[in-house]
This record gives C-alpha cells, structure tokens and sequence, in this order.
C-alpha cells in the first residue's frame, strides 16, 4: 500500500508541477461547451429538446476525464524512452503495485480537470439538478477516470514508439469521444449508430454524469453504474497484465 501511494503521489506531483499542461488540458473542453453550447443552443432548442447547455455539459465534463485520463495512462511511452520507467520497475516492489499506483494518480488527475470544467459550466448556465446527483455525478467521473487511465496503460504498455500515439489519438480516443452520446442524444438514432454507441464503455460514463447531474438518463442510472464498474475490472486486469509483460 505504501508503495501505490508514493506512486499515486509522484503522478500528482508530475502534473501538478506543469501549470501550461494544466490550462492546456482544460481549455479544449472549454471551448467546445461555450462554442458548441452557445452554437447550437438555439437549434437544440428549437428542435424542443430543452436547453442545450444542460444537455452538454456532462459530455464535456467526459471529454475532460477522458483525454487527461488516457494521456496520464500513455505516460508509460515516453517514460520508457527517458528510462524513468526502469527505474520505476527496478525497485522491490511489485509490478502489479506500481500500476495501480500510477492509474490511481492519473485518475486523480482527470477528475480534478473534470471538477475544473464542471465548475467553469456553472458560468455557462449548467445547473444540477441536486447535491446528491452531484456527488453521484463525481463517483461516475472516478469510475471513469479509473476505466480510461487503465485503458491508457495497457495502451501504453504494447506501444515503444512515440509516434503511435498519434494514431491512437485519431483512431480510438476521438472516435470514442464523438460516439458517446456526449454531443447528441442517443434516442431515435439509426440501428448501425445506436449499436456502436451501445459497445462504447464512455457512453455509459457520459449517460451516467447526465442522469445524476440533470435527472435525465438513457440507460438508467444503475445500468451506467454498473457497465462501469465491469469494464473497470476488466481494464484494471489488462492494464497489470500488460504492464508486468514490459521488457527492460
């Protein structure tokens, strides 16, 4: 335990030290609540779906968890090119300890950067709709930090090459992004879109903050907990097998 902690602790340190990575992580998701919500408000609500500020704002808290949580886990690449990672897994500790020491920390990370933006969006208009759905609304943003930082060290763990990441980014976090809900609701889409939507693990985070922030969910509540919760065994297992095959 102690070394999870230490561990947990050197990944807050690391972020926390960078104050441009900090601005810079959160200004994106900034923009697109302002620009898409202020954009597409009056269309949203024109099509009577209500005030689009209200609707949008947990799939940008989301985007927030989701890109500092996976980049936090992708941290692996470049610290094996600097050899910190070696002599990470040269100490007398267990590899399994020092993976969930570091996916503890980046996950910690994503939700202070999704606490960020959810109080940002109080500016914007975006009102919970009670103080309970907004502590259940910050347990579903751990849960999904912890999912997506795992997910990010298993990446993390099969790429030696920088430049792969890249590719990651275009090919599996934006579309994971786009495809969840977090822009458009989910109801009435065509059968091809509402199946990929349904296989996406963030569409249950984005539908899970939405239901606990505004009362309004797709899935319901314990079905988004509890997809969750699944998947976050299932990456947490991945990402320690993964990590513990590292070569040195």
């Amino acid at each position: 335990m102690k070394a999870i902690y230490i561990l947990w602790l050197r990944q807050l340190k690391r972020f926390t030290r960078s104050k441009s990575r900090i601005i810079g992580s959160a200004v994106q998701p900034l923009m697109f609540l302002f620009a898409l919500g202020f954009g597409f408000g009056p269309v949203f609500q024109k099509a009577g779906q209500g005030n689009y500020i209200q609707f949008l704002a947990s799939g940008i808290i989301a985007m927030s968890v989701l890109f500092t949580s996976v980049f936090s886990g992708m941290e692996i690449i470049w610290d094996r090119q600097f050899g910190f990672l070696k002599e990470t897994l040269v100490a007398p500790v267990s590899r399994f300890d020092i993976m969930v020491g570091r996916t503890l920390g980046g996950a910690t990370v994503a939700v202070v950067q999704g606490l960020i933006v959810l109080c940002v969006s109080f500016i914007a208009g975006f009102r919970p709709v009670s103080l309970m759905g907004v502590i259940i609304g910050i347990v579903i943003m751990m849960l999904t930090a912890i999912l997506l930082t795992a997910a990010g060290t298993a990446l993390g763990s099969k790429l030696e090459d920088p430049h792969g990441f890249q590719m990651i980014m275009n090919f599996l976090i934006q579309p994971l992004f786009f495809l969840s809900g977090a822009l458009f609701p989910l109801a009435g889409l065509p059968k091809a879109l509402s199946t990929v939507t349904a296989i996406n693990p963030l569409t249950y985070a984005v539908d899970g903050m939405r239901g606990a922030f505004t009362g309004v969910s797709h899935f319901g509540l314990p079905m988004d907990i509890g997809v969750l919760i699944v998947m976050n065994i299932l990456f947490l297992a991945l990402g320690a097998y993964l990590f513990s095959k590292i070569e040195i």
